[in-house]
This record gives structure tokens, sequence and C-alpha cells, in this order.
């Protein structure tokens, strides 16, 4: 099938106002990968000052969500909006973003941008992921306990872990799922770097929440919140030709910003529109489109609970 049709933005922006959209700021692309780390400090400084059940769970949510974080960033990068210098938006977005959570920006862009060309086409490599939906509440319910209470990671992680004792495993692979990259080098690359933040948090006398806040959230609420976000980007969104249709925007509240959906990820119509945008002007764009009359055009929905009830409308 054909890819996709695209929208040209100067058909729907002054010059000015796409200048503006597709400027990009380096340095802020650098905050946002320190404020997704720096926020994970304050989390584990959270638990660790004021231990206790409520702060614990407070710390793993935050936690969790920032690994998602790292992997949106992470898909920053693989459009080119960390940095304007090529080779540090690459080393940062591979090492700072991507290793740590167990993916590969490399892999990932090769399987991302396919999905840019394909959307909601059978070529797409992420169809399976909308496809299904909608479903049932209970077949969700059973997803999330199978997130929350760590099947999901050991479905997802196993393999990849087992794949360092295949003999010329040279997989490279994204998963469907999630954003892991298989094959034996991008698992050593994963266990280092956690191996070296292991030694950090050691070092800082926190060694303890390693295991209980970074690798916990990592294996029950980081499955979960990226979930949602898959099922609100493309779940039950048309298959048709119209481009301005093919992903949905989420209005987030300042709740659903810190949980589930950091750093603009929401806004993903926007982006399947104009996808090398940097995230930061996604929200121009969406108030852009408002104020032209296009955003009827978008599939828009009022926050990521009204999402889930479409997506588990079945009977």
């Amino acid at each position: 099938m054909a890819p996709v049709s695209r929208i040209d933005p100067k058909t729907l922006f002054a010059p000015d106002e796409w200048r503006h959209l597709t400027s990009r700021n380096s340095w802020r692309g650098c905050w946002l990968v320190a404020h997704a780390w720096g926020t994970i400090a304050a989390a584990i400084a959270l638990v660790t000052i004021w231990p206790n059940p409520l702060t614990w769970l407070v710390a793993v949510m935050i936690v969790g969500t920032r690994q998602l974080g790292l992997a949106i960033l992470m898909h920053e990068a693989a459009h080119g909006g960390l940095h304007s210098n090529k080779a540090i938006n690459e080393w940062i977005g591979q090492w700072l973003c991507a290793v740590p959570v167990g993916s590969d920006l490399a892999s990932y862009r090769s399987y991302h941008l396919q999905h840019h060309r394909f959307t909601q086409q059978p070529e797409d490599p992420d169809l399976s992921l909308s496809a299904p939906f909608p479903i049932t509440k209970e077949s969700f319910t059973r997803k999330a306990i199978r997130d929350l209470t760590g099947q999901t990671f050991v479905k997802q992680r196993l393999p990849l872990f087992l794949s360092l004792f295949k003999r010329g495993d040279s997989g490279d692979t994204v998963s469907h799922e999630s954003f892991l990259s298989s094959g034996a080098d991008k698992m050593q690359r994963f266990l280092i770097a956690n191996g070296i933040l292991f030694v950090a948090f050691w070092l800082c006398g926190v060694g303890v929440w390693f295991f209980g806040v970074w690798i916990f959230a990592m294996a029950t609420w980081l499955p979960l919140v990226t979930r949602i976000r898959n099922i609100a980007e493309h779940a039950c969104t048309s298959t048709g030709p119209d481009p301005f249709s093919h992903a949905r925007t989420t209005r987030a509240n300042i709740v659903e910003r810190a949980l589930i959906a950091p750093y603009w990820v929401n806004y993903h119509a926007e982006h399947h529109l104009f996808m090398y945008l940097p995230c930061y002007r996604l929200p121009l764009a969406h108030r852009l489109l408002q104020e032209k009359g296009l955003i009827g055009r978008v599939t828009v929905s009022d926050g990521y609970l009204n999402v889930l009830r479409l997506a588990t409308s079945k009977g």
C-alpha cells in the first residue's frame, strides 16, 4: 500500500508561524533530559527522606513515568529534536535516554519511521497496538493486572536477557508492545548502564532504592503507562485517507502529565501531522490549528479516562 498522505504545512501556517514552530533550541533539549533524570533523583530523595508506603508509591509512579519520559526523549532524538548537532543528538538520545531503559536509538528510528510512513495501514509495525480496540473492560483489567504484577515485564525482558546466552544472536528488532530493542549487544548495554546506575545509587547511600524503586517501577508502572499511552495514541482512530485523523491528541491535566504523559507526548495527532516539530512546540501547533478552525478534523479526547472508556467499550 502507498504511504499515507501528508499535509503541506505551508498551506496551513504563515511563514513566520512555521519558522517558529520548526525552530529548535538545543539547550532546551538538553534541559528536558536533565529534567527527566532530576525528577527521578527527586523521587528517590523523597522516599529516602520520608520513607513510608505513600512516599514509596509516589516515587514508583514518578520514576516509572520518567522512565517512559526517557523513552519519549529517545523518540525526540530519533526525529533529530534533542540537539542541532547530530553527533550530540545521537549520543544523548542513545546513552542518556535509550540504553538505561532497554532500547536502542538506531533500531528504534528505523522502526518508528516506518510507523510514520504507513500509519494505521497494514505495513504499520504498530498497527497491532491499535487494531484490537475497542476491547472489553475485563480484557483491559487483565492486561493492567499483568502490567502491575510484573508479568508483562518478565514476558518482554526475559527473552532479551536469555539472548545473552545464545550464540550468534544479533537480532535487531523493536517490540511492538514497547520501545525495547532485541539483540545480545542491546541487553549488554542495558545491563552495563544499569550496573553504573546501581553503583551511583550505592555511592549516594540509597542502593536499596535501585531495586525498590528504579527496577520495581520499570517492572510495574512503566508497562502500564506505556500501554495507556499506546492506546491513547491510535486506538479507535480512523484508518481513512485523512492524515488529520490517524492519531489522537489527549488533553491532559497536570496529574496526567506528571504520571502518564510527560514531555507533551499527549499531542500525538500534531506530531503525526508535523513529525519534525520539537516536542515543546506541539502545544503551539495545537493552538494554531484551533485558531484556524482545523482542530475539528483532529481526533481529540478530554483526558485519558475518556480514552480508556472508549477503548474498553466493547460489550
